[in-house]
C-alpha cells in the first residue's frame, strides 16, 4: 500500500461499493490518512471559499482580533499567530492564523438559550458574501462527511446508517487557515505535530506543500496534493470508537516557502454522542465511554495557550 493512498469516492456512489469499502477499511487501519478523488464537490464552490478566507485574512488586525476565539466559549471566531500549540508536549507556538465556523445557530435557538456545550452562535466579519458563502461549503462538506460515514460504517460491518445519529447536529467546525511565509527562525513550525480530534477531517489545501504525516514506524512523508481532491484522516473519536482498529496518524505543517492557505472541516459528532467501543469491535474496551463535547473540551483546553 502506498504511503498516501488514492480514494475515488464514484466507486462508491456509482456501483463499486463493495470494493471501495474493503479498501478504505485496509487504509484506515494502515496509515488513517487517504486522498480523496470523485467527491462531488464543484470547483468553483472550492475556489469561492478560497476567496473569501484570502479576503478574511487581508482584513485589518483590529478587526480579526474583533472575532476572537477566546471571545466564544463555542470554539467559533479568529485564533491569531501564535495562539495556539499542537504540539502538547513541545510549547512551540503554531505559526499559523485561523478563522473557525461552526453549525450555524440562532440566537434564540433553544441550545444556545440552554447555553448548550458548542452550541453558540457563529461570528462574522463585515464582509459581503463571506457569510453564505461559507454556509454553502459547509453544508457541502457537512454531507460529504456524513456520505464518507456510510463507507466507513459498511468497512466496520455495521449498518449503512449506523453513523447518521451521530452527525446529525454535529460539533463540526469549518476553519479556514492561512500560514505566513517562513522566517527561518529556530524551532518554527506552521503547525506542530498532532491528531485531530473529531472523527474526520476532510481538508482542502491550496497547493504549496507543507503538510506531512508519520505513520506508525516510519519517518515523516509528505501529503500529495492532487488538483481537486480532498485530504482525508481519520481523527480521535473514530479510532476511540474503533477500539484503535482504525488510527489516528500524527501529522504536521513546516512553515512554507510561500504564504499557505487550507480549508479543513472537522466532523466531531453531535455534543452527546457517546464515544464507545463498537458492537463489532472484538475484545474489552480500550477506552471508557464519554460524550463528543467531552472530549471536544479536553483537546481544546490543551492546544489553547
Amino acid at each position: 500500500m502506498s504511503a498516501v493512498p488514492i480514494l475515488d469516492f464514484s466507486r462508491f456512489t456509482d456501483g463499486e461499493a463493495g470494493a471501495f469499502v474493503t479498501e478504505l477499511g485496509a487504509v484506515c487501519r494502515d496509515t488513517g490518512f487517504f486522498v480523496l478523488t470523485n467527491h462531488g464537490i464543484g470547483d468553483r464552490l472550492v475556489a469561492n471559499s478560497f476567496e473569501m478566507a484570502r479576503r478574511f485574512f487581508s482584513l485589518p488586525q483590529t478587526q480579526k482580533d474583533a472575532l476572537s476565539i477566546s471571545l466564544s466559549p463555542h470554539n467559533r471566531g479568529y485564533a491569531t499567530i501564535g495562539s495556539e500549540s499542537l504540539d502538547e508536549n513541545s510549547g512551540v507556538a503554531d505559526k499559523k492564523e485561523a478563522f473557525n465556523i461552526g453549525l450555524d445557530l440562532a440566537v434564540d435557538d433553544p441550545r444556545v438559550l440552554a447555553n448548550e456545550p458548542f452550541r453558540g452562535v457563529n461570528v462574522w466579519p463585515d464582509m459581503d458574501g463571506f457569510r453564505d458563502a461559507s454556509l454553502v461549503y459547509f453544508q457541502a462538506v457537512w454531507a460529504l462527511g456524513r456520505k464518507v460515514h456510510e463507507a466507513l460504517a459498511l468497512s466496520l460491518d455495521l449498518p449503512r446508517s449506523y453513523f447518521e445519529a451521530h452527525f446529525n447536529a454535529p460539533m463540526a467546525t469549518l476553519r479556514m487557515l492561512r500560514y505566513p511565509p517562513a522566517s527561518g527562525a529556530k524551532n518554527e513550525i506552521g503547525a506542530g505535530a498532532h491528531t485531530d480530534y473529531g472523527s474526520i477531517t476532510l481538508l482542502k489545501t491550496d497547493g504549496v506543500s507543507g503538510l506531512q504525516v508519520k505513520p506508525c514506524d516510519r519517518d515523516w512523508i509528505d501529503v500529495p496534493h492532487i488538483e481537486g481532491a480532498f485530504i482525508v484522516n481519520i481523527g480521535d473519536c473514530l479510532m476511540r470508537w474503533t477500539n484503535d482498529v482504525y488510527v489516528s496518524t500524527p501529522h504536521r505543517v513546516l512553515p512554507p516557502a510561500t504564504e499557505r492557505y487550507s480549508i479543513a472541516f472537522f466532523l466531531d459528532p453531535n455534543p452527546d454522542s457517546v464515544i464507545e467501543k463498537l458492537p463489532t469491535i472484538a475484545g474489552p474496551a480500550k477506552y471508557k465511554p464519554v460524550t463528543g463535547a467531552q472530549y471536544l473540551m479536553q483537546r481544546l483546553t490543551a492546544t489553547y495557550k
